[in-house]
């Protein structure tokens, strides 16, 4: 048993891990979260360990504008799954508040089923930082999920900003959510969504909510003919649901495995998560030379200088650039 106070060896992570154990996972998600060098080598030691018991899960992202229930939606199917056997981890990739630094999401009470079920794991993101330095950490978190036996994993974002783009590149299929009354959302719509889009399903199907639901879904139809397919062996769907009732979400989850499945036998799947993992290194090198430049004594003096010269237009950007770089020993001074 890991005692509360203690910090935990690497074996017993590993095996905490390995057992399922929701509190040991916990305990190894923090390590990866954490900016410490001295946990960052540990935390790669681990990830290292537990790379060959990865890679078994169903990596579905999830995305729609603010309002549109992903959290119902989530808890509802999440639960349905769990009653088909499934063992479910939901990540959620939020890039921090701007102004109070906290996590906008944050609050695992929004998923009152699956917050509180054995076969369950919720996870919000970290709290501050840069959406790639968040990305990174919930890819991390997603292999440690699939080595605690997770097959099941669904990743969710705020939807907005890059946040979509970054889920879609870490996950196999990647469903957007939207709501009924497409004339005006498809106003405000922005055309890169779609293009993501793997699946689309319009919400709040039920009740009085059901004929504009389905009127929406047409317009959706219509909208994703104009674009063309996505991939030459999948034609976008687009559904009708509830995330509160549960309406139609089966039919959506048979989308979701037919998705991987004939991603699987075009040969895409296998390539996607090739590319993903060659991703997922170059982002974590991105990030090590961001976190260079704030823990480096010299720069952390110098770059706030060469910052305001760009600012007040005294300096272009690209030497700029060049100028930083050249202090990371990329360049030549």
């Amino acid at each position: 048993m890991i005692h509360a106070a203690a910090q935990p060896t690497l074996d017993e992570l590993i095996g905490g891990v390995r057992a399922g154990h929701r509190a040991t996972l916990a305990r190894a998600i923090t390590l990866v979260e954490s900016r410490k060098p001295a946990h960052r080598a540990r935390a790669e030691e681990l990830l290292q360990a537990l790379l060959p018991f990865t890679g078994n899960a169903m990596r579905v992202g999830i995305t729609g504008v603010p309002g549109v229930g992903k959290s119902t939606a989530i808890d509802t199917l999440g639960a349905l799954l769990i009653q088909k056997g499934r063992r479910v981890a939901v990540l959620a990739v939020d890039p921090s508040s701007s102004r109070t630094g906290g996590s906008i999401l944050g609050d695992k009470t929004r998923m009152a089923r699956l917050s509180v079920d054995e076969r369950a794991f919720v996870r919000p993101s970290p709290a501050a930082g840069t959406l790639g330095g968040v990305a990174a950490r919930t890819r991390e978190t997603l292999l440690l999920c699939e080595a605690a036996g997770y097959d099941v994993v669904l990743v969710e974002t705020v939807g907005v900003g890059q946040s979509e783009t970054a889920v879609a590149d870490m996950t196999d299929t990647f469903l957007v959510l939207m709501l009924p009354g497409a004339g005006d959302e498809l106003q405000g719509l922005k055309k890169g969504i779609l293009e993501l889009a793997d699946i689309v399903a319009v919400n709040k199907a039920d009740g009085d909510g059901l004929t504009r639901a389905r009127a929406a879904a047409a317009e959706y139809r219509a909208a994703l003919q104009v674009l063309g397919a996505r991939e030459p062996h999948w034609s976008t769907p687009v559904l009708a649901c509830s995330g509160l009732t549960g309406d139609g979400l089966d039919i959506l989850w048979e989308q979701v495995r037919l998705h991987q499945e004939r991603s699987r036998q075009a040969g895409a799947f296998a390539a996607r998560r090739r590319s993903q993992q060659i991703g997922w290194m170059w982002a974590l090198l991105d990030e090590r030379i961001r976190e260079r430049i704030r823990t480096d004594a010299a720069l952390r003096d110098e770059v706030p200088a060469i910052s305001a010269e760009v600012a007040a237009g005294r300096l272009a950007p690209g030497l700029g650039a060049a100028r930083i770089a050249a202090r990371l020993g990329l360049e030549p001074t």
